[in-house]
């Protein structure tokens, strides 16, 4: 589990099969400056995808195998050497939750629409159809594994708007999103919760009961 604060940004090194003719890609990523060492075993949120690292953390490069699964439901397999990522270690009982409860589990892909870039950052973002019923106004979501929350919800042109303060800016890759970017989605788990439970057990249209 994260937070959705993110504590370091890391450079991707490669991206290649793990072995020749596979499914699975071997991520390298650089991230020397980073005081948390982790190890093998552990979990990683790189741009809100939670991966296990495969290989010690010698020098500050951490590599993870990313299977055919998460590439297909995520960014990561359109990350290219140089790109920069968002790292996040997983938290503990004592962590401070100063963002929401984030499971690393990407629900979908959205895309940018727009940018406001003035002093109120504001950005348009096109969600997949079946995620919008979990985007609440003034409610959390993880975007690239950033927490943040929801100035704006449009659920019948399935889109969500965010603001983001400098702060957000400057310790984040956000403010280079522009039209046309995708972000890694995951809508917070208390809603997807609530929702599941309505529309099955519950009395909301398309109740099974």
């Amino acid at each position: 589990m994260f937070t959705g604060l993110i504590e370091i940004q890391g450079k991707v090194v490669s991206t290649s099969p793990l072995i020749a003719g596979g499914t699975i890609m071997r991520l390298a990523i650089s991230a020397p400056q980073w005081l948390h060492l982790p190890m093998v075993g552990e979990s990683i949120a790189v741009n809100g995808c939670c991966l296990t690292l495969a290989a010690p953390s010698g020098g500050g490069l951490l590599e993870f195998d990313v299977v055919q699964e998460t590439l297909a439901k995520t960014t990561l397999g359109e990350l290219l050497p140089g790109d920069t990522v968002h790292l996040e270690a997983s938290c503990t009982p004592s962590t401070l939750l100063g963002g929401h409860i984030v499971q690393g589990h990407v629900d979908g892909v959205g895309e940018v629409l727009s940018v406001q870039q003035t002093d109120a950052w504001r950005a348009r973002i096109r969600v997949p159809k079946h995620l919008i019923e979990f985007c609440t106004p003034k409610g959390s979501i993880s975007i690239q594994g950033v927490s943040l929350t929801l100035a704006d919800v449009n659920p019948k042109e399935c889109w969500f708007e965010i603001a983001l303060i400098p702060t957000t800016l400057n310790k984040t890759q956000l403010g280079t999103l522009c039209p046309g970017s995708r972000v890694n989605l995951e809508c917070d788990v208390l809603s997807k919760t609530i929702v599941h439970w309505l529309k099955n057990f519950g009395s909301l249209p398309g109740s099974k009961l």
